[in-house]
């Protein structure tokens, strides 16, 4: 079953609990899909009246700040040895090279690193324990978390909802001139048979 119709299972209060909860997650540092379950949970808000948009971008927002918090509270706490024992567990994510790349990434960057890591994959996972690990000062951190968050989560929110209702929109308009299509179409083959068969009349009469 695809993620979106799964979703149209559960209650509103649902969803928004489980677009939270995900995306938390996933920002904590463990390897989850709260970009598909965002976008799905929005495209479906555009779709269905039970769930509201802006309650849907304040919980994705509220759960990729504070799942990115906590990771960062982790990182500070647990240091490298965190980072090692996550490539045991999640080797695909957290292989040495990526953290070299995530490592690099902060270190040219900084705070930009956590901010514009929202819209990365793989920096989305890495952006708070990296950011405790390598000690960024917290202050800093908040900043980039809090704006980073808002503008990815409630960004993406409000594109995907949009679209989903101008696609919705575009495609009932598309259904109607299919049908008027169809329609003509329809007219013309009947009209064409009549005047063909008024014209073979008279040769079979001959015959």
């Amino acid at each position: 079953m695809h993620v979106q119709e799964w979703l149209e299972t559960v209650p509103a209060v649902a969803v928004y609990a489980l677009v939270g909860l995900v995306i938390g997650l996933e920002s904590l540092g463990i390897p989850l899909p709260g970009e598909i379950i965002l976008v799905s949970s929005a495209l479906l808000a555009s779709q269905n009246g039970e769930i509201d948009p802006v309650v849907l971008g304040a919980s994705a927002t509220a759960g990729a700040i504070i799942g990115d918090s906590i990771g960062y509270a982790i990182g500070r706490k647990g240091g490298r040895p965190l980072l090692a024992w996550l490539g045991g567990k999640f080797p695909k994510h957290f292989s040495e090279g990526h953290i070299a790349t995530a490592e690099r990434s902060f270190e040219k960057w900084g705070m930009w690193a956590v901010f514009f890591g929202r819209f990365v994959a793989l920096l989305r996972i890495f952006a708070g324990p990296l950011a405790g690990v390598l000690r960024m000062p917290y202050w800093k951190f908040l900043i980039a978390n809090v704006l980073g968050g808002i503008v990815w989560a409630g960004g993406t929110t409000a594109v995907i909802y949009y679209v989903g209702i101008v696609a919705e929109s575009w495609l009932k308009r598309f259904s109607w001139l299919g049908l008027v299509a169809a329609v003509l179409v329809g007219l013309t083959s009947m009209l064409m048979i009549k005047r063909r068969a008024k014209k073979a009349a008279p040769a079979a009469a001959a015959e």
